[in-house]
């Protein structure tokens, strides 16, 4: 593949939020016009695609293909795309739209290219009920120069060769990026994809109906049309999705996300999908999925609307002495529960306080953990969402658990156990993801799906050396190449230092992975051998008994199960990290001033 996808969502990206700071937008007013122009270019892709499959068999009259219909789209899972809202027609319109003569589907000129692009997202939702209403059509908003740049930014033709559904994977990524800049939001609309893609991985849907009642972006939505699609089956024919989402700005957000990724389902949103004092779709006891990320610690809640919207088999949380329930986690951890049908799995995210919260919330916590339907705990490190800092908890509820483990909760502290992205934002990297998750199939008893990631592994590396002795080569190997690299850069001259760099970078980033493969492979190992058979990890992993949890007060926290890993010396010499570092400082020292002395020269030589 000649650019990777990372590298096209960047790509994309620093050249829209360029466009942006230009124009000087906030991240807020940009948001939804891009990822509609996105949403634009993935329908336009499907469609291109849909129309050659269905043109090969296409019968003809008196020597003329039949003309296609919206009919044969819909047949095909595919949205019909009129002329007008196709993205090589808006991408290819003359400058000077007035001149053109172009007329709405109402039949008024159109006089600018802002009309002309809300006009094909008013002809799009004609063709849907799901996006009907739900479209962005405030393109009026940017200058025609502007909003022609993002057409073509978007028009990239690697997007068509690279395939797969990689439109949906930008506009993920895109949601993710605005998520970050959109401080006033709160971040609330989206869940850090590896939290996400945890949660599915857990509870594994196959088929049935699924809720999220906080559903924001639709994170969870997609993530379980992946999974479900990855197992061979279709995930629209094998899943019913529902969502409630309280604001109607991020029901928009989760009904683009779905259609980019091919699926549907039913939102509702505003007041009456307050899901506080709403069961908007009528799904108590009725679930085989609920998935969510709802907002921590929401206060001033009505107890009495509460109540009769039902869905407390526990009770009521705590109420102040305003008759308001000041904290409401045990509400959405109560509902959570209630929806689920007899056998159904639940998974969401919580603040960490919850696990240990007292009063009323601990006996609704006791009454929950004697039901034996408490799965797994999850302990999640800090950074992990884009405007929190703090450290949350995955709970995972099942009814349908087997009788080895009905009395008996897994839980996992991976306080410790993450990649770092940058100063502000912690996550867990696609194999972390895969360990962490094979620790609950060796729980469940499901030792197959253990060897099948150790076999992933052995072919990611194309090597079937022990995964530690793999590591220490190629630890090794990253070592010595990052020799060669600083020795090639300091004997390059200055024009070729550049390319040099870039070169060994590339040899150096495809090594480094390498050897991040082979240590995520060791660390697996090392705790639960070749064969694969779990076992408590101190610091990491325990198996307790309803009794255990009973001793320790009804607490569903991990770190009071789990203690405390011996500190491990990460074979790191200081003084040599330090010498290397001071080295690296020196070295960007010169470049800048090699840097600086070439501006100076080439301004003078303009007379400046």
């Amino acid at each position: 593949m000649a650019i990777s996808i990372r590298k096209l969502e960047t790509q994309l990206w620093e050249s829209a939020d360029l466009l942006r700071q230009g124009s000087k937008l906030t991240s807020n007013q940009y948001c939804m016009p891009v990822l509609g122009l996105i949403f634009l270019r993935y329908a336009y892709g499907r469609y291109k695609l849909v129309e050659a499959e269905i043109l090969k068999n296409r019968p003809s009259r008196k020597g003329r293909i039949i003309p296609l219909e919206a009919s044969d789209f819909v047949a095909k899972s595919a949205l019909y795309l009129p002329k007008e809202a196709q993205y090589d027609y808006l991408v290819n319109l003359p400058v000077n739209i007035a001149n053109a003569k172009l007329k709405n589907k109402n039949g008024h000129p159109m006089t600018s290219l802002g009309e002309v692009v809300n006009n094909a997202m008013l002809l799009i939702e004609d063709q849907s009920d799901l996006l009907k209403g739900v479209l962005p059509k405030n393109y009026t908003d940017l200058s025609d120069d502007m909003l022609a740049d993002l057409l073509r930014i978007f028009n990239n033709s690697t997007l068509d060769e690279v395939g797969g559904d990689i439109v949906g994977r930008i506009y993920e990524y895109f949601i993710n990026k605005f998520a970050k800049n959109i401080a006033t939001d709160d971040g609330a609309f989206f869940t850090p994809k590896s939290l996400v893609k945890m949660i599915v991985n857990i509870i594994e849907p196959k088929r049935g109906v699924l809720l999220d009642p906080a559903c924001g972006s639709g994170g969870m939505f997609v993530q379980s049309g992946d999974f479900v699609n990855q197992s061979g089956m279709n995930a629209n024919n094998a899943m019913t999705f529902f969502g409630q989402e309280l604001r109607e700005y991020n029901a928009q957000l989760c009904l683009m996300n779905m259609a980019v990724h091919g699926l549907t389902g039913v939102i509702k949103s505003g007041n009456e999908a307050n899901t506080f004092y709403h069961d908007a779709h009528h799904l108590d006891g009725t679930c085989d999925y609920v998935m969510a990320n709802p907002p921590f610690n929401v206060d001033k809640v009505k107890p009495e609307s509460c109540e009769n919207a039902k869905r407390l088999p526990f009770g009521m949380t705590n109420v102040n002495d305003k008759k308001e329930v000041s904290n409401a986690n045990y509400l959405w951890i109560s509902y959570f529960y209630s929806y689920l049908n007899d056998h159904g799995r639940a998974g969401f995210v919580m603040a960490s306080s919850a696990t240990d919260s007292q009063d009323k919330d601990k006996a609704i916590r006791e009454q929950l953990i004697k039901t034996g339907h408490v799965d797994v705990m999850f302990s999640v490190a800090n950074k992990f969402f884009y405007t929190k800092t703090l450290p949350c908890s995955l709970w995972f509820f099942d009814k349908g658990k087997s009788k080895a483990i009905k009395d008996k909760v897994l839980f996992i502290d991976a306080r410790n156990y993450y990649t770092v992205v940058d100063r502000k934002l912690n996550e867990w990297s696609e194999w972390q993801m895969k360990n962490l998750n094979a620790i609950v199939w060796l729980y469940r008893g499901e030792t197959q799906k253990y060897q099948g990631l150790l076999a992933e592994y052995r072919a990611a590396l194309g090597c079937d050396k022990p995964f530690a002795e793999q590591a220490r080569d190629l630890a090794a190997a990253v070592k010595a190449l990052r020799h060669k690299a600083k020795a090639a850069v300091e004997a390059a001259n200055r024009r070729e230092k550049k390319r040099t760099q870039g070169d060994y970078d590339a040899q150096l980033e495809e090594l480094t992975d390498a050897l991040t493969i082979a240590k995520e492979a060791n660390w697996l190992v090392e705790k639960f051998g070749n064969k694969g058979k779990y076992a408590d990890v101190l610091g990491l992993c325990k198996v307790a008994s309803r009794q255990e949890i009973e001793e320790k007060g009804w607490s569903l926290t991990p770190g009071a199960y789990v203690g405390v890993a011996p500190v491990e010396d990460d074979g790191v010499d200081f003084e040599e990290r330090m010498a290397e570092i001071h080295r690296e400082l020196l070295s960007l020292q010169e470049e800048s001033n090699d840097l600086m002395d070439t501006i100076s020269q080439n301004m003078k030589e303009m007379g400046l």
